[in-house]
């Protein structure tokens, strides 16, 4: 058992407490990943058979990362495989994925209980945001005003449980809430027509799948032993499914920390944590307390900001790293001062050797964001914003459609969206023809091109079942005309070409593998010996997952991949990642803690989550720490004279020194730039 000697006490503890419920308290940076891994290298080494563990977490790239790390724990895993492969048994591994990913795979498993077919769509924010400007059409009302809030709503409702029947039984409270009920219906019927579910939809219906009792037992004897990640982040729903599936065996592990609950707005309950060791009155509950990435003068400050709040399970955060350099505080005239202090510091930081992707810059609300990049710009300063996410370009959005489409024809809505692309003369009127099932009434030439696009995804079909995922994309990407289509030596054209070109390279780390050495036997020359699977169901497989992770990408994931530079970002997206030097800017009072405009002031509940979420940004430091904010700002046009956030006098003076800008003579202006 030398792998326990890499851990300290109490994650040890934590490790070896196998049975049972146990909660496990992870403040920042102490090690709770480590923590998890070790945990299921420990069960597998005690003889728990790897598929009877789940890990859950909630972004693509914590369990892209958590799956890796547990299978570089295991012993030779590829030895192992060989092994038992060659003895004609089954290798099981532990199932670690997002909560969504977990609803796909229980949803697919189970899909005609649904009335689903396996190959189901799934709508993203936008796909979902069109389908009820599709259902305000319908309805006669202009969505312009009203489309995010009822969204919103529908995806509360969702969020707690409550469906469109739950939602229909309430009596109309208002202009809203009977105008919900309106689109809501449609907006199901939208989803029914084209076999689809909505991310919400996800966790929902895999709840209602296990109020089976023959769904909900086949789960509870697959997963044994279940761990969650980031557990104060969990909603009613997910809480549910996780209490349901833990109910039979009761080995659940959750991990969290109540000081890092920063969604309640998406509908995270801080009291599933709070209330833990009353749900579970036998529970083992274990503190990590231990920061592995901080400076003593960070912790410091972040323990004296955070420990004002009264909604959290009490704990401090402490470190063997030296004390590090004192916090740097910048009082600026405005924003555009404040801008560019960020971006000549940054600057002079990448001069001494410092690298742009060590440095990250954070703010409370996108609108910061322009000032910020007009500086990092004038000064020539390599930066990356956060939040372009690669999966809802155009280009990227059609490539999909054009596979969904060829996987479920009667899916209308990604039908309709490539039916035109490139131009083939198909317009608004033959797609409602098409849609309201009128299609024999269009002419003869139409109808004969309509035929035309069907054969072509009938081809594609056929395709994306044979071949491997990479080869499929390339080859759609080729035949319907995109690859021609943009094809013209236009920088924007040149820019989407490169994008769906770049899915191609995305869609080859889904081609399935054949292991080397191992001789198959006779009739199984066309096995894939990964997975046991035959080539095609293999590939099948395979395009199913790329088309399930491309679904459900966050926007921390199009960090991957993408150029070097100084990373610019609302505190919330930073979330779980980590940074030398960390820039929090636009501390001021209704900036930072937010008030949003024409809101009041938070208070209570509310306001604790705006110092969790400045805790969250002080404690995404490891060495430096830079504190700004602006006399004056404009905000929606207008220029307002700000105090300094309250969050500033929490920060006791010890720990901080004044900044100044630097490499500018006091006699010229500070602005001297050209643009």
């Amino acid at each position: 058992m030398d792998y326990l000697e890499t851990l300290n006490e109490e994650q040890k503890k934590a490790v070896l407490a196998t049975e049972g419920p146990v909660l496990i308290v992870a403040g920042a940076g102490a090690g709770k990943t480590k923590t998890i891994t070790h945990r299921i290298l420990h069960l597998i080494r005690t003889g728990v058979r790897p598929e009877n563990i789940l890990a859950i977490t909630f972004t693509n790239k914590a369990a892209r990362e958590m799956r890796e790390r547990v299978m570089l724990l295991l012993e030779s895993p590829r030895t192992d495989l060989k092994i038992q492969i060659s003895q004609g048994q089954t290798f099981g591994i532990p199932f670690v994925s997002t909560f969504h990913a977990l609803g796909v795979q229980i949803i697919k498993e189970n899909a005609p209980l649904l009335k689903l077919p396996r190959h189901f769509t799934i709508f993203d924010k936008s796909d979902s945001k069109k389908a009820l400007k599709d259902a305000f059409n319908y309805i006669g009302v202009d969505p312009k005003e009203v489309i995010e809030k009822v969204q919103n709503i529908i995806s509360s409702e969702k969020g707690r449980g409550n469906s469109l029947a739950d939602y229909l039984e309430r009596g109309a409270y208002d202009y809203t809430s009977e105008l919900t009920k309106k689109i809501w219906q449609r907006y199901e019927e939208i989803l029914s027509r084209d076999n689809a579910l909505d991310f919400d939809d996800l966790l929902l219906k895999t709840l209602k799948l296990l109020k089976n009792p023959e769904v909900l037992e086949r789960y509870q004897n697959r997963f044994v032993y279940i761990h969650v990640d980031e557990y104060q982040d969990t909603n009613l729903v997910q809480n549910e499914i996780v209490a349901m599936l833990a109910r039979k065996n009761k080995n659940l592990c959750v991990v969290g920390d109540t000081d890092q609950n920063i969604y309640s707005w998406r509908g995270a309950e801080i009291k599933n944590m709070l209330h833990f060791e009353r749900t579970y009155p036998d529970v083992q509950t274990f503190f990590l307390e231990e920061n592995y990435r901080s400076t003593k003068t960070i912790l410091a400050a972040a323990n004296d900001v955070i420990q004002k709040n009264k909604y959290r399970i009490p704990k401090k955060l402490f470190t063997n790293n030296g004390d590090g350099e004192k916090i740097g505080l910048f009082e600026a005239r405005n924003e555009t001062d404040e801008a560019h202090f960020i971006a000549l510091k940054c600057k002079d930081l990448i001069e001494s050797n410092v690298p742009a992707d060590e440095m990250a810059v954070l703010f409370r609300a996108n609108f910061q964001s322009r000032a910020l990049e007009e500086a990092f710009l004038a000064y020539g300063v390599p930066y990356q914003m956060l939040g372009t996410k690669f999966f809802e370009r155009k280009e990227i959005k059609d490539v999909m459609s054009f596979i969904k489409a060829s996987l479920s024809p009667e899916n209308l809505s990604d039908f309709a969206r490539v039916i035109n692309v490139p131009a083939r003369g198909i317009g608004k009127t033959t797609l409602q023809k098409i849609v309201a099932g009128k299609e024999n009434e269009l002419p003869a030439g139409m109808q004969s091109k309509i035929q035309n696009f069907r054969e072509m995804l009938a081809s594609f079909k056929i395709i994306l079942e044979k071949e491997k995922p990479s080869v499929a994309v390339k080859y759609i990407i080729e035949k319907s005309g995109m690859e021609k289509m943009y094809s013209t030596g236009l920088e924007e054209d040149s820019d989407r070409l490169e994008n769906i070109m770049e899915l191609v390279s995305l869609a080859t780390k889904y081609d399935p593998v054949v292991e080397v050495g191992i001789v198959p036997k006779h009739g199984e020359e066309d096995a894939d010996f990964t997975t046991g699977q035959s080539a095609e169901e293999s590939n099948e497989s395979a395009i199913e997952k790329f088309l399930t992770d491309c679904s459900l990408t966050s926007d921390q994931d199009s960090l991957d991949g993408q150029k070097t530079g100084v990373k610019l970002m609302t505190v919330h997206s930073a979330k779980g990642l980590e940074f030398d030097y960390v820039f929090i800017c636009g501390l001021e009072a209704d900036l930072f803690p937010h008030k949003g405009f024409g809101e009041k002031r938070k208070s209570g509940e509310e306001s604790e989550e705006e110092r969790r979420l400045f805790y969250v940004a002080l404690t995404r430091a490891r060495k430096k720490l830079f504190l700004t904010h602006a006399g004056t700002r404009t905000i929606f046009g207008s220029q307002e004279v700000n105090s300094p956030s309250e969050f500033l006098d929490d920060v006791a003076d010890k720990y901080v020194e004044k900044e100044s800008y630097f490499g500018v003579e006091k006699s010229e202006p500070i602005f001297k730039i050209e643009f």
